[in-house]
């Protein structure tokens, strides 16, 4: 089990200087945003996905994980989503996730991760859930030919939170490259136990984001040791279930203090390794 930072936090370094901050602060692994300002995939050329993976390697990382969630490059933080209305929208969506699992590849990263539908609109759940499923088959063939994974990241107020929605959402996915990016903030902030939903279903997990949740469960990242976590307990149950992938620590509220929480949470997370 490695720590890992993201390049979220960092929006006002360029990527370069990102990967090199987050190197020498002493993170094993590194998660890449897939958007802008470091790098909207779609809208790159393979030499450009070429630098950065030479960049990481000669920084002594290892890539954890392309976070395709948002989508500022051509919306906001959900949309477009999986599940728009517009069928055109829907399909820059997928275009986005094709060419993150194409820029995954080329920098040896096993997986990306991306939103859980979206936000519901007021749609009927059962056709929202219908229309992501498509959405996540229109991108599979690409995933397979990569030999990337696309990883769902349940989160509070969209279509997909709790653990039981991801379960079953899951299971119409059987033996294909879809799985789960375990954000145990996220399951907090929904009245989940983070440390018994990864003792009781750690299979399921294939990367973990972190960042610390105050006490009121309200969904606003906080640095690691000034909220409600228990990470001690998350920890612990990583190491029980023989958890041996990235917690990617993940801080995109701080931009103007990127470097100094990017040390602040690898000091305090450290201690449960």
């Amino acid at each position: 089990m490695k720590l890992s930072m993201s390049t979220n936090a960092f929006k006002k370094y360029s990527l370069e200087d990102a990967i090199e901050i987050i190197a020498e602060v002493g993170y094993a692994g590194i998660e890449i945003l897939g958007d802008t300002p470091h790098i909207l995939p779609m809208a790159a050329e393979p030499e450009r996905y070429a630098q950065i993976g030479r960049q990481i390697a000669a920084a002594g990382l290892t890539p954890a994980n392309v976070n395709a969630f948002t989508l500022f490059a051509l919306g906001d933080t959900y949309h477009p989503s999986w599940i728009e209305p517009d069928a055109a929208d829907r399909r820059v969506r997928q275009e986005h996730t094709e060419a993150s699992l194409h820029f995954a590849a080329a920098i040896g990263c096993p997986n990306i991760s991306t939103e859980p539908g979206g936000p519901t609109d007021r749609l009927d759940p059962d056709a929202a859930l219908d229309r992501f499923e498509q959405g996540v088959r229109a991108v599979l063939p690409t995933a397979r030919q990569t030999g990337t994974r696309l990883l769902i990241e349940p989160e509070p107020d969209l279509l997909i939170e709790r653990w039981e929605q991801i379960e079953e959402f899951l299971a119409r996915f059987d033996d294909e490259p879809v799985g789960l990016n375990f954000d145990a903030g996220h399951f907090f902030c929904v009245g989940q136990d983070p440390a018994a939903l990864i003792r009781s279903h750690g299979a399921f997990i294939e990367h973990v984001h972190i960042e610390d949740i105050a006490a009121n469960r309200v969904h606003q990242h906080l640095v690691p040791g000034d909220g409600a976590m228990d990470f001690a307990a998350i920890f612990d149950a990583l190491r029980e279930i023989d958890y041996d992938g990235f917690v990617t620590l993940e801080l995109y509220p701080y931009q103007e203090t990127a470097e100094e929480v990017a040390r602040r949470g690898f000091d305090h997370l450290s201690r449960y390794l």
